[in-house]
Formats: C-alpha cells, sequence, structure tokens
C-alpha cells in the first residue's frame, strides 16, 4: 500500500509521487478494524516521541495545504463562472448593437421617405393636396379627404418618434451593459491575482511539507530499524529459553506419546515448508512486526532480509510489475510474494501503490495491514483484486523451492 522508496512530492500525481500528497492523511487513515500489533519489540520511547510529533505536524502542514487547495478550487470556479458571465453579458452587447444598428437605418429610411414626400409637394406647389381638397363633390367628402392628408403627416410622425425611442432605449441598455461588463472585467483580474497569491502561499507550504516527509520517513526508518533489533533481540531470547526447555525436558522425559490434531497456535507458521529457505521465509513473516500503517511493501522487504534471502526494495506496485508473472494456483509455492498493482479497497495509497503479501502455504497469505494479517487466498483475491488483479511470483526472481 505505502512505498518503500525515496520518492518525493510532486505536483504531477504519478504513481511514484502521490505519497507526499497523500502522507499526511493516508499516515492517520485506517483501512479497516484490525487489532494492535502483537508483539511486543517497541522503538525507544525517544523516537516514538519524535516520529509522534513530527507525524502531527506533518499532518498540520498537510491540512493547510489541503485547505489553500481547496480555497484554490473554488476560486478557480468563480473565476470561470465570471468569464462566463463576461462572454455572456459581450453577446448581449453584441445583440443590442445589431439592433441599434437595424433601427437607424430604420429611422434613416423613413425620414428620407417623408423628405422625399415633402420636397415632391413642395415641387408641384402643393397641388397635389390642394387638388385632393378641391375635388371634394360635398362637404363631408372634403372633411373626409382633409382628415386623411392629417392622418398621414401624423403616421409619419409617430414612426419616426417610435424608432427614435426604441433607438434612444437600446443605446441605454447598451451602455448599461458595457458598465456590467467593466465591472465583470474587474473582478475577473482581482479573481486572478487572488490566485497567482494563493499558488505562491502554496508553493511556501509545500516546501514545509517536503522537508516534514523526509524528517518523517528518516524517524520511520529509524523506527523499524530500533523495532526490527528488538524482535531480533526477543527472538534470540525465545530460543534460548525454548532450547533450555527442551534440555530440561529430556533430561526429565520419561518416555510414552504425544498426540497432535493437526492444528496450530496463532503465531507459529502452519504448514513445514519444502526447502529451508521457504521455510526460513515462513519463520520470518511470524517474527517480523509490522513497520507501520501502509507500509506493506517495507514488511516483505524485512521479512526476505531477516530469512538471509537478500534484500528487495520497492512498493507493492514495483513488486507486482517485476516479479509478479502468474495468477495460476497450480504455480503457486510456499514463499512467493502475492501482489495486486491497484485496488479500490483501501482509497488513494490502495489505488496509487496496490498490495503485497507473502503466501505461507495452507491456502494462507500473510501480510501487513497496520498489524500482520493472516488471510485466505480467495479472502486475498476478493478484497485486493477489484483493481489490477492479483498475482505471484518469486521475490527476486529467485526460486526458493
Amino acid at each position: 500500500m505505502s512505498p518503500n522508496s525515496d520518492s518525493i512530492f510532486t505536483q504531477e500525481l504519478s504513481r511514484r509521487t502521490a505519497l507526499k500528497a497523500l502522507f499526511g492523511a493516508a499516515s492517520a487513515a485506517v483501512l479497516f478494524g484490525l487489532p494492535a500489533r502483537a508483539h511486543a519489540a517497541e522503538a525507544s520511547q525517544e523516537t516514538t516521541d519524535k516520529l509522534n510529533a513530527a507525524q502531527a505536524k506533518l499532518d498540520e502542514v498537510q491540512a493547510q495545504l489541503d485547505s489553500i487547495a481547496n480555497e484554490y478550487a473554488a476560486l478557480a470556479n468563480k473565476n470561470a463562472q465570471t468569464l462566463n458571465d463576461i462572454e455572456g453579458v459581450q453577446g448581449q452587447i453584441d445583440d443590442t448593437q445589431e439592433q441599434i444598428d437595424t433601427k437607424k437605418s430604420e429611422l434613416k429610411k423613413k425620414r428620407n421617405e417623408l423628405s422625399d414626400r415633402v420636397a415632391a409637394s413642395y415641387k408641384s406647389g402643393g397641388t397635389n393636396i390642394l387638388s385632393l381638397l378641391l375635388a371634394s363633390g360635398s362637404f363631408e367628402e372634403l372633411v373626409a379627404n382633409a382628415h386623411y392628408v392629417e392622418k398621414i403627416n401624423k403616421s409619419d410622425r409617430d414612426a419616426i418618434e417610435d424608432i427614435q425611442t426604441i433607438q434612444q432605449e437600446l443605446d441605454t441598455q447598451k451602455s448599461e451593459l458595457e458598465s456590467q461588463k467593466a465591472d465583470l472585467e474587474k473582478l475577473k483580474d482581482q479573481q486572478t491575482a487572488q490566485m497567482r497569491d494563493m499558488q505562491a502561499k502554496q508553493q511556501e507550504v509545500q516546501t514545509v511539507l517536503n522537508g516534514l516527509s523526509d524528517d518523517v520517513k528518516e524517524l520511520m526508518a529509524q523506527r523499524d530499524s530500533e523495532i526490527l533489533a528488538a524482535a531480533q533481540a526477543e527472538e534470540a531470547a525465545k530460543k534460548a529459553a525454548a532450547a533450555a526447555a527442551a534440555a530440561n525436558k529430556n533430561n526429565s522425559y520419561s518416555g510414552g506419546s504425544s498426540s497432535g490434531g493437526g492444528s496450530y497456535a496463532p503465531g507459529t507458521p502452519q504448514q513445514n515448508a519444502g526447502s529451508g529457505k521457504q521455510q526460513a521465509v515462513v519463520n520470518a513473516c511470524y517474527s517480523t512486526p509490522s513497520p507501520g500503517q501502509n507500509w506493506c511493501a517495507a514488511w516483505v522487504t524485512n521479512v526476505f532480509r531477516n530469512a538471509g534471502v537478500g534484500y528487495f526494495g520497492g512498493n507493492a506496485c514495483d513488486m507486482f510489475n517485476a516479479w509478479c508473472y502468474s495468477s495460476d494456483r497450480s504455480a503457486l509455492q510456499v514463499g512467493m510474494i502475492v501482489a495486486d498493482s491497484s485496488h479500490s479497497g483501501t482509497g488513494m495509497p490502495g489505488l496509487i501503490y496496490g498490495h503485497v503479501g507473502i503466501y505461507v502455504g495452507g491456502g494462507i497469505v500473510m501480510s501487513n495491514e497496520g498489524a500482520i494479517t493472516s488471510r485466505s487466498l480467495d479472502s486475498f483475491i476478493g478484497f485486493y483484486g477489484t483493481g489490477s488483479g492479483v498475482r505471484w511470483g518469486w521475490l527476486g526472481g529467485i526460486a526458493l523451492s
């Protein structure tokens, strides 16, 4: 789940570099309910206190960085909306200008028509209108013709006034839209400046976070070293006590037979491996403590180092890609690593780094899930095989059988 490497945080969340961005949150996250580590081996109180203090500071700065990132994202969304609003207002301005141009054209045409009619009437000495009135056959017809002439003149005047009124309204509307656009442009500039300031602040906090992450990694390495040394000392003491007990038993035992039901106690190997190296790996699985939450690949590395096989670094994804070549159950052997490169069951760390365990025989896979757990192969595949799928192979390409 977590890497066993020296990758550092950058802005690009690649599989290698995402650890730093997730470090603060992932270190505090609980994948699922797991018991506390059963081993008595512990690091020194001084190292533990320093690590807890450094981790707390890391979490604090990570929370600050997350807050800045969330604020930046919210501001970026507002800025995007402002740009959309500016674009929308500009579209209204363009539409209004088009209507203004149309009304100007109509007004010009109407004025030209009225001017042409007045000029024609003037050139004819007004005889057209006078002739119309004199040609009236009765008083009633004269009144009707006079009303008709007045109605034509009023219609022209009203049309011109209507066009002028609409044009004035459109001019006012355009001025209001241009004022609105200017306000939006000012808001956009303010938001852009805020975003630049937040980016600078984000970089400052990121620099602090990178340094704290390195401090935490160093203290974790120191803690793991102390835990391993304590565990080895405990194991040596247990072996010495067991040897002494066996010697006493041989001296006092008078015969008889022992019975066995085939069961095994927790913390002891379930199945005798086929070779010395396989058995050494199985024994190391039961004696190697958890290096901590999300450090599944570090635990596998420690197991193989404690078993005398060799040192193999990298995260679960690295181990999967390099050494896990088969999903054929008939090819699965004791001492093989069982891994995936990405799964959704444990959140972001699992999606980026996957998970890795060791097959100890009897259909059981042991792995570090915050504490050292034993799962059936079916259960392991069912939980961790939701993404890339689960495969197995010899770590480092070294066949132990």
